[in-house]
């Protein structure tokens, strides 16, 4: 699943304007992929627990926030993905949760709490906070009633 999604990752990011018939395809797999990650988005504070630091379905749901975080870079998917009900909603639920889980463990999910001396961990979650932030600004864009709700 993570290498699909590492595929559509590189597709969206393409610098050729997409089709008509391309762009369809992206709103369906848009719907469907913020579909995925509102199911699985807490998944991700699981990573806190060392037991956990390698499972799979958070990993997936790292790597759906940043193909939506490149699907509402692009102007055409944005609109599409702002009318989504609750996409917004969960962005900023699952922010809320991973700030207060960073606050009462190890933060592995920003870069300044993974250092250790001069060597830096590399963990799957490391910015995770920063691609909900692009998300949700992302979101937010011109768009006066998600402003409204944020």
């Amino acid at each position: 699943r993570v290498t699909l999604l590492e595929l559509i990752m590189a597709k969206v990011s393409e610098k050729n304007p997409a089709t008509s018939e391309e762009m369809n395809v992206f709103m369906r797999h848009a719907d469907f992929l913020a579909g995925c990650f509102q199911e699985k988005c807490e998944a991700v504070l699981k990573l806190t627990s060392a037991t956990d630091a390698e499972d799979e379905e958070a990993l997936v749901t790292i790597r759906l926030l940043d193909v939506l975080c490149e699907m509402t870079s692009n102007s055409e998917q944005l609109e599409h993905l702002q009318a989504l009900p609750s996409l917004l909603e969960t962005a900023i639920d699952t922010l809320r949760l991973t700030h207060l889980a960073g606050k009462q463990a190890v933060n592995i999910f920003t870069t300044t709490h993974t250092m250790t001396g001069q060597e830096e961990i590399s963990h799957p979650a490391v910015g995770f906070k920063s691609h909900l932030i692009r998300l949700i600004g992302n979101l937010c864009y011109k768009n006066k009633k998600n402003q409204d709700k944020v």
